[in-house]
């Protein structure tokens, strides 16, 4: 978890900047490479579940935090040296590879556009394997674009909302709020929703119209709090969840809550101290909080459903709700497989060690896993023959 002070260009700042969050943060997230506190021993799993790996592919380092995208045509990703790739779905194939530069956040697409956002404020648009056109922006994003309706929507660090023609990069409108002196360096919440968009603007979430930038609603999640910059840091973090007409998002180290984007309401809001975002479907919602516990609520009303300990003070990507398991992965390279029960651990298994670019992503009826290393592998996953 990194910050970036809105208004502040010098790189020397900035690294202050970043170093004085970590330190402030250190007893609940730790920084560097591995916790503070030693991470509690797992046991036993009893491994009850059949996973066959697909498809492998070597994709060399990722050295962003990486938003896989998927689509029916297959699946894009890119590293930091500006290398974006699509892979069919089915075998794992590349089917095209371009070079477009350094990046901060990519991928977004609809199968026909694919979209990434450069490290000097750039959004770039990539079509067939070959880039199309570029934009420059005002501010960074760490948001990979939106790509849907033959439009590109882009979320800025800033956490201005801008909508571009996928086709000519011409700019159909912006909308920007007042900028909060302090957001972080990672994914915020853009999302479609029904004939809507939606994005996360500090605390609160946001209903826009599409075509025109209208906004439709919004609603808090999280509210500023505190006497200094730090204290009153209140971000939206993705991935954020969606089932139905309902929305729920974190805010980041504050609080988690679900909103429902008929009429605005927030449905339910909870205390989570955590930086990573969250997943459910249409019955439960699932998050970490950054000591490694990982609760489960009832999505309509918030009731607690379980929580497990098991990687208690263990660094954890966001995790994923399958139709099979729970899962979710830790720093040092694990993944594991909880019951939607009564969250029990009933899997674990390792990688290359190298910890996780990218949460686990569903792909169709596939877990994709993207390793820092670059092993990107292809799960399918079912309950173990008796």
């Amino acid at each position: 978890m990194t910050l970036l002070r809105t208004h502040l260009r010098s790189p020397g700042l900035q690294k202050l900047l970043m170093w004085v969050g970590c330190m402030a943060l250190s007893l609940v997230l730790g920084c560097g490479s591995s916790p503070r506190v030693k991470p509690t021993d797992v046991g036993a799993v009893p491994n009850s579940l059949r996973l066959q790996s697909a498809w492998t592919y070597a994709a060399g380092a990722i050295d962003i935090p990486l938003a896989i995208a998927v689509n029916a045509k297959g699946l894009a990703m890119a590293n930091a040296r500006g290398a974006v790739w699509a892979l069919d779905l089915s075998t794992g194939r590349e089917l095209w590879r371009t070079q477009v530069g350094p990046l901060s956040a990519g991928v977004g697409s609809d199968g026909q556009f694919y979209a990434v956002m450069g490290q000097q404020s750039e959004l770039i648009v990539i079509r067939d394997g070959k880039e199309i056109w570029r934009k420059a922006m005002t501010a960074q994003s760490f948001t990979p674009p939106l790509v849907a309706g033959g439009r590109v929507f882009v979320l800025s660090a800033d956490r201005s909302v801008w909508a571009f023609d996928a086709a000519n990069g011409r700019v159909l409108w912006s909308q920007a709020r007042p900028g909060e002196p302090l957001v972080l360096r990672q994914m915020g919440v853009l999302l479609p929703m029904g004939d809507m968009l939606v994005a996360g603007q500090g605390g609160r979430l946001v209903g826009i119209q599409p075509l025109s930038g209208a906004v439709l609603w919004e609603a808090a999640i999280g509210t500023s709090r505190g006497t200094n910059d730090m204290e009153r840091l209140v971000d939206l973090v993705g991935p954020a969840s969606r089932a139905s007409t309902v929305v729920c998002a974190r805010a980041f180290q504050a609080q988690i809550g679900c909103v429902d984007t008929r009429n605005a309401a927030v449905l339910w809001s909870r205390r989570s101290v955590g930086d990573q975002g969250l997943s459910g479907d249409e019955r439960m919602l699932l998050a970490s909080d950054g000591n490694g516990m990982l609760m489960a609520w009832n999505r309509s009303n918030g009731e607690k459903l379980w929580e497990s300990d098991r990687l208690r003070y263990r660094q954890l990507t966001a995790p994923l709700v399958t139709p099979t398991a729970s899962v979710v992965g830790d720093s040092g390279g694990d993944l594991y497989f909880f019951s939607h029960q009564d969250g029990g651990l009933i899997h674990r298994l390792g990688s290359d060690g190298s910890g996780w670019a990218a949460n686990p992503t569903a792909a169709q009826d596939r877990i994709i896993t993207v390793t820092r290393k670059g092993l990107v592998q292809a799960w399918q996953i079912s309950p173990a023959q008796p």
